[in-house]
């Protein structure tokens, strides 16, 4: 796909590969993905009967979670593009260029058929949504907000567009309200992570890995955390020439990275 005049310092592009079935999800979130997927592929048969297929999402949970990953699913599934605009591209330090910019995005989503991601728009004004900021700031901030809500509204379903946040509480109802629909993501329960851990060491020799002692361990890391753990754990037993994993690996791993993201307030990975 070439990008329209403009576009391509804003936008990086992709043909992800990635499916929902590799991702661990709740399953009140997968179910909610599987209904986007129905519509857009039946989009046809809805728009005839004068209904818009879903295509304005609001993806919203904690940093780790799989927000941006589900974008990736969501194109690969529906066999097209992922175009993620390039936010430090896209805000200029005057409203005019940013909102300028904004329109060219939005002019692009007309025509071909793409999945847009919006990864941390909302997030990167710092509480955009409660207007937590001074002067001549908030001023402009109202003003980019405004601009994107309007260019949002006009969309037509051809393209799907996907928002991502961290922080949901800072949005307020009137910004919710106009997405088709707004789907929460949380950090994973015990069994979700066992199965993510389980999957993800795949290649290794697991026998004697004790996955009810571990089970106490995995409480409060993200899908990304389990996931840099795991590879952690995997990659020290393999440079020891080994493809064996112990119990005790493992949770010294995850103990690491709680660490990390106890320091941090945020788990490591996207």
């Amino acid at each position: 796909m070439e990008p329209a005049d403009g576009l391509a310092d804003l936008v990086a592009t992709e043909y992800p590969e990635v499916r929902l079935s590799n991702m661990t999800l709740a399953p009140a979130t997968r179910e909610k993905l599987e209904r986007v997927l129905q519509e857009q592929r039946q989009r046809d048969l809805l728009e005839s009967r004068g209904f818009a297929p879903l295509h304005r999402l609001l993806l919203t949970g904690p940093p780790g979670t799989g927000k941006s990953m589900t974008a990736s699913a969501l194109a690969a599934e529906l066999s097209l593009p992922l175009v993620t605009i390039r936010i430090d591209a896209l805000i200029s330090k005057y409203t005019g260029e940013t909102t300028t910019k904004l329109r060219i995005v939005f002019d692009a989503m007309a025509c071909p058929r793409t999945v847009y991601l919006f990864d941390d728009f909302f997030d990167e004004f710092g509480a955009i949504g409660a207007w937590q900021m001074a002067g001549s700031d908030i001023v402009d901030a109202r003003r980019i907000l405004t601009m994107f809500l309007s260019f949002l509204d006009d969309t037509q379903p051809e393209s799907l567009i996907i928002a991502v946040t961290d922080h949901r509480s800072l949005l307020d109802d009137a910004l919710l309200r106009r997405f088709d629909a707004v789907i929460p993501y949380a950090l994973p329960d015990s069994p979700q992570a066992l199965d993510l851990l389980r999957h993800r060491l795949a290649a290794m020799n697991t026998s004697t890995v004790s996955w009810n002692e571990i089970a106490e361990h995995v409480k409060g890391l993200s899908h990304a955390g389990l996931v840099r753990a795991a590879e952690s754990a995997a990659k020290r037993a393999i440079l020891s020439e080994s493809d064996s994993l112990s119990t005790a690996a493992l949770i010294t791993a995850l103990g690491e990275h709680r660490r990390i993201h106890h320091l941090t307030g945020f788990s490591i990975g996207a």
